[in-house]
C-alpha cells in the first residue's frame, strides 16, 4: 500500500511524457498509506486519490516492464503479464516503520527517495537507449 504507489507516482508525474505506470500487487490493502500520501505531496504528487489494486484488474495489460519492490510481488508475480522485462528491486517497507509519526514519515521520506533515485534514472536511460526519445512505452509497477 506505499511501494508501487509512490514509484508509479513518481514515474507518472516525472516522466509522464514517455511512461504510463500501474502498480498493482498480489496483496492489496485497498488504500494508500497516509503516511505515503503526505511524503509525496511534499514532492508535488498527488496520492489522494489512489487506491492499491489487484494485479487481476490489469488481466488484459501487455506491460513493455514489471518492476517488482517487494520479494512478495517477485515471488508471486503472475506469468500472464505478457513478455515484458522484469526487474525485481526491492526496497524496504515503509508501513512496517515504529516510533513516532515523525520517526515513521522520516522511513516513508527515505525509501520514496530511494525508489527516485533508482526509477527515474533507470526509464530514463532505458528509453533512450531503445528509442532515443521519450515514446509510448509503459510500465507496471507490482508491489
Amino acid at each position: 500500500s506505499c511501494r508501487s504507489q509512490m514509484a508509479e507516482g513518481l514515474v507518472n508525474h516525472f516522466l509522464g511524457d514517455g511512461w504510463e505506470a500501474v502498480s498493482a500487487g498480489s496483496a492489496p490493502s485497498g488504500y494508500v498509506h497516509p503516511l505515503a500520501v503526505e511524503a509525496m505531496a511534499e514532492l508535488g504528487v498527488d496520492l489522494s486519490g489512489h487506491v492499491s489494486k489487484s494485479v487481476e484488474v490489469y488481466r488484459n495489460l501487455a506491460p513493455d516492464l514489471v518492476i517488482t519492490v517487494c520479494d512478495n510481488a517477485a515471488r508471486n508475480c503472475p506469468v500472464w503479464l505478457g513478455e515484458g522485462e522484469v526487474i525485481h528491486m526491492p526496497f524496504d517497507d515503509p508501513a512496517e516503520a515504529v516510533g513516532a509519526e515523525a520517526e515513521r514519515l522520516a522511513v516513508f521520506r527515505r525509501v520514496r527517495d530511494e525508489i527516485r533515485a533508482w526509477v527515474l534514472p533507470y526509464l530514463r536511460a532505458r528509453t533512450h537507449l531503445s528509442t532515443g526519445r521519450p515514446g509510448d512505452q509503459s510500465t507496471m509497477i507490482s508491489a
